[in-house]
């Protein structure tokens, strides 16, 4: 499997993806310019990265700039075709914002940035609670009533803020995101979004390597 990250001006944790993908993960990365158009070296078996960071310097909204860039107009008809798609933090908001994904990242409930380990769990498979570091201001996900109601149906909430235990607390929530969501994917489940960052747990050097089971859950590599 071939991974692709594209960098936006702002973005600041596509370095940590690529090394995580490359070094921790043993995975073919190619970095993607956002000025570019390209993604003919890719299959729909391989994914784009959309990293985190603060793209456009979060002007207007976050991800709201960035959305229009090149790259990501390819990158939307990649995802239409099959392709896989995958959104940390502020690539999360890029992904709501192009319509890949329902929803949108708002403010902080608590308005303040919020930068720590945090537990969070998927949400079909009752695995146990990985610990995963967050760094965000705004990632508190919020869809309407009927669009809660969908992702529920489809089963597209893929992971939820938790405790240690695994329990889905409103303490273990660090930003007041809706019903704890802290990743969902789209119905076709090939495009996937979330705010904390597994790049930032794939080594032994950073004491955590829960981030490993994130991308073996997504793409089933270790």
């Amino acid at each position: 499997m071939k991974f692709g990250v594209v960098v936006f001006p702002g973005s600041n944790c596509d370095r940590d993806m690529m090394e995580a993908l490359q070094i921790n993960l043993q995975q073919e990365v190619i970095q993607l310019w956002h000025k570019d158009k390209d993604l003919g070296m890719f299959s729909t078996d391989d994914c784009i990265v959309l990293p985190g960071g603060f793209s456009y310097g979060d002007y207007l909204r976050c991800g709201a700039i960035a959305r229009f860039s090149p790259m990501m107009q390819s990158i939307i008809e990649f995802a239409n075709k099959g392709g896989k798609v995958l959104g940390v933090c502020n690539g999360f908001q890029i992904l709501c914002e192009s319509g890949l994904l329902p929803g949108v990242l708002l403010r902080n409930s608590q308005q303040q940035f919020v930068c720590k380990n945090i537990f969070m769990k998927a949400a079909e498979n009752g695995s146990a609670p990985l610990m995963i570091p967050v760094a965000h201001g705004e990632g508190r996900f919020y869809a309407n009533d009927a669009g809660l109601q969908e992702l529920e149906q489809n089963r597209q909430i893929i992971y939820r803020y938790c405790d240690e235990k695994g329990d889905i607390t409103e303490s273990a929530n660090p930003n007041g995101a809706l019903q704890n969501i802290a990743g969902i994917c789209n119905k076709e489940r090939n495009v996937f979004g979330m705010m904390p960052h597994p790049e930032r747990a794939c080594s032994l050097a950073l004491g955590n390597v829960d981030g490993k089971n994130v991308f073996n859950h997504l793409f089933g590599i270790n």
